[in-house]
């Protein structure tokens, strides 16, 4: 008796393989997502430890800079150059007082804030588990997309808290709300085919996201401070004492001419 064998039309056919493109890509995609997080949680901590260190030296150092310009501004009131550097010297101490203050506001004050960004094997696993679910870039309309970048910014928030259960609640959130699914062949097709071009467009963007994060003067400076850790040797202590000398140099040349006058 003659069996037949089912044939796939081109269309399934084509289907299949962009269905196995995406597949290889989602993998890419959550292992790029997570290292994307990784590196701006490691950052985030690190720039706390700068401002908690360095940053409210500096801070203490623009004041001083300020109070020097005002100081000449007052003594030659006719002087635009000195007023301008007066009004810039007192916006950037400005700045420099907000971004200590507003580091000491997010110190808690423990043993763990101070601790750098390690996350556990099982926090990375699940992470790259929930993003591979609801990843925007794998959304199929605009409202499901919106939906998806809320969750992500949720997921990323909370793995920089190293918090399971918010993640593990995000998953649940997710698959209380995901939308039942009845598509052609061809419209299947098409949504593939959107999800293959958002996701190697999403790459891309990583890409140029995490090469200016390693390029940045901050990241430069995290790494060296790793670096000199091995080594026992304490780079923000270093950057710290230099301010510090600058601070002591100033206000000693301060000292010098408030005499001369």
């Amino acid at each position: 008796m003659l069996t037949l064998t089912p044939v796939a039309s081109p269309e399934a056919e084509e289907l299949e393989q962009q269905k196995q493109t995406l597949l290889s890509l989602e993998k890419e995609l959550t292992e790029k997502e997570l290292e994307l997080s990784t590196v701006h949680s490691e950052m985030h901590f690190f720039e706390k430890r700068y401002q908690n260190v360095v940053g409210i030296k500096y801070a203490e150092l623009d004041a001083l800079k300020a109070q020097i310009f005002n100081f000449a501004s007052q003594i030659y009131p006719k002087s635009d150059e000195f007023r301008a550097h007066a009004e810039n010297a007192q916006e950037q101490a400005r700045q420099s007082e907000f971004s200590a203050h507003d580091s000491e506001e997010s110190e808690t004050g423990t043993e763990e804030s101070a601790k750098d960004f390690k996350p556990s094997e099982d926090l990375k696993k699940l992470f790259r588990h929930v993003a591979r679910k609801i990843h925007p870039d794998l959304a199929s309309d605009p409202s499901e997309r919106e939906r998806r970048h809320e969750l992500m910014a949720k997921l990323n928030k909370a793995y920089d808290c190293q918090d399971d259960d918010s993640i593990r609640a995000i998953l649940v959130e997710w698959e209380a709300g995901e939308p039942a699914e009845n598509l052609t062949l061809g419209q299947q097709l098409m949504r593939t085919l959107k999800q293959v071009a958002q996701v190697r467009k999403r790459l891309n963007s990583i890409e140029w996201e995490l090469d200016k994060l390693f390029n940045s003067p901050m990241f430069i400076l995290k790494e060296k401070a790793a670096q000199g850790d091995k080594v026992g040797k304490d780079v923000l202590y270093e950057l710290m004492t230099n301010v510090e000398e600058k601070i002591l140099r100033i206000k000693a040349r301060v000292r010098d001419l408030t005499e001369d006058l």
